[in-house]
This record gives C-alpha cells, sequence and structure tokens, in this order.
C-alpha cells in the first residue's frame, strides 16, 4: 500500500531499527531557511496554499515543468486555483520526492490519505479547509507537534535579531529557536549588491571602517553578537571554490575598490572569498563553532525571471566544476594559519561525492569525533537514490557511525517529515547490510549506530543544546 507504515523498509531489519529505534527520536534541524519573525508571530495558517505552496521553489519548479502559468505560481491568483494546480501536477511526478514528501505531509498534519490528482483536488482542499477551521495550525504548533528540538535559521550579519530576541524572551516550549551565521554578502564584492550592503553593515556596528583591518574588525563585532545570541553555525554558499593567494596589500586595495564601487577582477574577487574564508574558519574555531559549505550551484540561471522574480525562486541549477584541487588549498590556508575548526562539506553534484569523501579524511582531528563532515544530501540530492548514495558513499570512505544526520534545509514548516524519509532510508541501507551478511545482526551496535546518525550525533557534534536556557537566565 503506498506510504503505509513500513514503506521504504524492505526487510524485517529494517522494519525493526526504524519502528523500535528512529521512529520516536526527535528533530535536530541545524540548516533552515524559516523566517524566525514567522515563529514568533505565531500566526494562524488560513488554508493549505500558504503554508505549503508560499515560497517553496521546489514546487514552483514542478509546477513550470507542468506548463502551469505563473500567476498560478507567484502570481494573484486565489489560494484555491493554485492548490488546484500543484494537484493538477500531481500526476505527472510519480518518483519525484516532492511525491512522496507532499502525501507524507497531508498524512501527519491533514490526516487524510487521498491521493492528489484533480479529481481529489476539491474534496482534499475541504478536508484541509475544514482543518484549519477546527484546529488552530500555526507554526509554533507545527514545530511541536513535529518534536522538534532545534531550528538553526540562516541570518546575515547585517540582521539585527530582533525575532531571535523576541523568542528568547518568550521561547517555543520545549525547542531551541538559534540564529545561524550566513555571511555571503560580506565576500561577494563583486556583485553590485555589495557597496549597499557594506553600507549597512557600517550603520549596524557604528563603525566608520575605511580599511581592510577594519572590516575584519566589523565582521568580528557581528561574529560575538551572534554568538551572544546562541548562534553556533556558519553557512558559506561557494558557487564554485577557486583558490587564488594574494598578499595583504592587494587585499587591501582589493577592498579600497569594492567600497568605492570599482569594478572587481574575477582574479581579485577570488583572492578576496579565500581570504575571507580563511578568516572566519579563525574566528569559527576560536568560538567552537560548525563551519558548513555548500558547493556547487549554478544561481539564477534564467535571467529574465530572476529580474522579474529574484533569488530562491526555482531558477538554481546543478554546477559542474572541478573544485577538489581549490577545496584543499583553501583547507590548507585555514589549517595554516589557525587551524581548522568542525567543517561540513556538502556538494550539489554527487559526482563529487568521492572527492569530498576522501578530502574530509585527510583533514581531521583529535579534539572532535567526526571534526569534518560530509555532509547529508543537498537540495537536487535529497531523494531516495540521491540520500543512498550519500550515505553509502560515507559508508565505502570514512565513519557512517559518526554521521550527523539529516537537515531539511528548507523554507517550508510542513518539511519535517523529511527527517522520517531520512530515517526510512538510514534504516534501509543499513538493514540491506545486515540481511546481506556485511553487518553483524548485533541490536546494541546497530541501535546506537542509527540512533546516532538520527539525532544523538548532531546533539553532540553541535553541542548547542542548552544554549537557549542559559539566554534566558
Amino acid at each position: 500500500m503506498f506510504l503505509n507504515k513500513d514503506y521504504l523498509l524492505n526487510n524485517e531489519t529494517s522494519k525493526k531499527l526504524y519502528h523500535e529505534y528512529m521512529a520516536d527520536l526527535p528533530v535536530y534541524d541545524y540548516h533552515c531557511h524559516i523566517n524566525p519573525k514567522e515563529i514568533y508571530e505565531n500566526k494562524p495558517y488560513n488554508n493549505i496554499t500558504e503554508v505549503w505552496l508560499g515560497g517553496d521553489h521546489y514546487k514552483w519548479r514542478q509546477m513550470r515543468s507542468n506548463g502551469v502559468p505563473e500567476a498560478y505560481i507567484t502570481g494573484d491568483k486565489s489560494p484555491y486555483e493554485k492548490f488546484e494546480k500543484w494537484c493538477d501536477t500531481m500526476p505527472y511526478a510519480l518518483g519525484n520526492p516532492l511525491y512522496h514528501w507532499s502525501h507524507l505531509e497531508l498524512k501527519k498534519y491533514f490526516h487524510t490519505d487521498l491521493i492528489l490528482s484533480p479529481k481529489n483536488a476539491e474534496v482534499i482542499w475541504k478536508t484541509t479547509e475544514k482543518h484549519f477551521a477546527d484546529t488552530q495550525m500555526a507554526p509554533q504548533d507545527i514545530i511541536k507537534s513535529s518534536y522538534v528540538k532545534l531550528i538553526c535559521t540562516t541570518d546575515d550579519p547585517i540582521d539585527r535579531l530582533e525575532y531571535h530576541e523576541k523568542i528568547n524572551a518568550n521561547p517555543v516550549e520545549g525547542v531551541d529557536v538559534l540564529p545561524a551565521f550566513r555571511p555571503d554578502k560580506s565576500f561577494l564584492i563583486h556583485k553590485d549588491t555589495f557597496v549597499s550592503w557594506f553600507t549597512e553593515l557600517k550603520k549596524v556596528t557604528g563603525m566608520e571602517i575605511k580599511t581592510f583591518a577594519e572590516y575584519k574588525k566589523a565582521i568580528e563585532s557581528r561574529i560575538d553578537f551572534f554568538h551572544s545570541m546562541g548562534c553556533r553555525l556558519s553557512d558559506h554558499a561557494l558557487d564554485p571554490i577557486c583558490y587564488v593567494d594574494a598578499t595583504e596589500a592587494s587585499l587591501e586595495a582589493t577592498f579600497t575598490k569594492a567600497i568605492s564601487a570599482v569594478e572587481i577582477s574575477s582574479l581579485e574577487a577570488n583572492a578576496f572569498i579565500c581570504a575571507m574564508l580563511v578568516f572566519y574558519a579563525e574566528q569559527y574555531r576560536k568560538r567552537n563553532w560548525v563551519m558548513q559549505l555548500h558547493i556547487g550551484t549554478i544561481r539564477n540561471v534564467n535571467q529574465e525571471l530572476f529580474k522579474k522574480l529574484g533569488s530562491d525562486t526555482g531558477f538554481d541549477a546543478v554546477g559542474d566544476w572541478q573544485f577538489a584541487n581549490d577545496l584543499v588549498a583553501v583547507l590548507n590556508a585555514m589549517n595554516s594559519n589557525s587551524g581548522l575548526p568542525k567543517i561540513m562539506l556538502y556538494n550539489l553534484n554527487p559526482k563529487d561525492n568521492f572527492s569530498l569523501g576522501t578530502i574530509m579524511g585527510c583533514f581531521q582531528g583529535d579534539d572532535c569525533a567526526g571534526k569534518i563532515q560530509f555532509g547529508s544530501a543537498w537540495w537536487f540530492n535529497d531523494h531516495i537514490e540521491g540520500m543512498e548514495r550519500q550515505i553509502k558513499d560515507l559508508a565505502n570512505l570514512g565513519l557512517l557511525g559518526r554521521f550527523v544526520g539529516m537537515t531539511t534545509d528548507s523554507r517550508s514548516f510542513l518539511s519535517y517529515t523529511r527527517h522520517d524519509y531520512f530515517r526510512r532510508i538510514v534504516a534501509k541501507v543499513i538493514g540491506e547490510m545486515v540481511e546481506g551478511g556485511l553487518i553483524p545482526q548485533d541490536w546494541d551496535l546497530l541501535k546506537m549506530t542509527v540512533q546516532n546518525i538520527a539525532y544523538y550525533n548532531a546533539v553532540r557534534y553541535f553541542n548547542m543544546g542548552d544554549v537557549q536556557n542559559q539566554l534566558n537566565v
């Protein structure tokens, strides 16, 4: 039966691993793009389109692939008309993870097993409409009902974190909601947006900032502020990573050009990015932060629609760069400068699995087990085959038992079902190894392994479960 209690669990070992050891563990969502304002304001949703299709560019891409006009996706059509077009798209999405996720979300949050299709659109709409009428469905209700223990949002260094401050004053019961530091705009000095971002940095720090040294001091002050607010993670998008060494004098000259809105060459831009990554690694190591590196996206591919709709609207793609040598050079520069912080490496192109899986083994340390992580299957890879491939490649190349597991990387409050999806895939892969005679059927060992991957490794690795409690003292 479709998505029954044993979906993805294809043998008795997998079923036991999931149902007895993993199903009831909390969710530790250490990387997502949820807006903290929505968590704090906690406004109840009015309909399924609002909570489901608003901001979800995963779904938007498939609706466009089905020929749906933009008015029904990001335009001004009614919520029901937009939902109807999503239902029209579903029969053509067989095999796509969105087909699974959408039905899992319907089942978990709206208690219906109806199949999304044109003929069922009206009855599903009415079923969910009744649910909204009978039950308050607000962000905090969804979070708590999903047994979430941690949410790390994604925040710019110039963000004043006002909504995190408000959440700290009125915490979500049983949940740590913490910021994560996303400083991409601080080193993308070749972009048109840099000068305006730099102006805001001066305002938020109250510093004049005329030199590169002063710039780094200003950034460090923001890191300290984020740390005081409970932040223990950073996130960097590298599209791609190109290592260029540079002297302090040349970096100073590049910085002066950038703040003066003078055109920056690609060589200068890459040298500046690498210098900032080395600087950031030093700051994170001092504070015991985790540095996430997401590598390999081609951004805003459709320029016409990017101009019309902006970024993060469904027009990014998988890149095809050769970046292994450059990544190694950057890691060596970080290591030589101050030593490495804990680092998580994510690749968007699965061809790079073996590169990351072996590079991480070259930079491990005795200060933390699994210090350098091969991050979970990311974005275009977070489907069954992608997750299985990442898990098996990690098992072949590193220590699967030290893996910190899944994160939603999502803008939707309904995405927590993806943790369940991931856990079932872990149970499936390990169960098949046991049944195939590749892993002993030692239930203590198996329980420890799957529970660590599902939850406990992340708790230990990020080491911040009590941060918000400390903030509230």
